[in-house]
């Protein structure tokens, strides 16, 4: 059903856990659906320079979050709003058409950390 690049992300993620302090926190997603994705960004002069995850899901949506995580980190807050759903995809080779689901909602997940660590930054 998944690829060796899905596997691959499933089996060995990158940057799980919580970052303290974070400047942003995104969590996305819901019990009832089974899949919840929080990525939490620790952000200066407006780089991302870490970014961490914790995600209860399948393994599509472990490796969405460690894929979409890696290839933020070094990116400015524009360039992270930019990542889509389909960029997330592309970077793992593909993903069954049901579980497409699970890189939207690491996009979402970014998209939330960033919108939570401008909020404080205007606070």
């Amino acid at each position: 059903m998944y690829n060796e690049k899905v596997m691959q992300a499933f089996q060995n993620p990158k940057n799980v856990g919580e970052i303290e302090n974070a400047s942003g926190v995104g969590t996305v997603g819901n019990a009832s659906c089974g899949d919840i994705m929080q990525i939490s960004l620790k952000i200066e002069n407006d780089i991302i320079v870490d970014a961490k995850f914790k995600t209860f899901g399948c393994a599509a949506a472990i490796a969405t979050s460690s894929t979409a995580t890696d290839m933020i980190i070094g990116m400015t807050i524009e360039e992270a709003l930019k990542v889509t759903n389909k960029k997330v995809v592309e970077c793992l080779g593909g993903l069954p058409s049901q579980k497409i689901h699970c890189s939207v909602l690491a996009e979402e997940a970014i998209k939330k950390a960033i919108e939570d660590y401008l909020s404080k930054k205007q606070a």
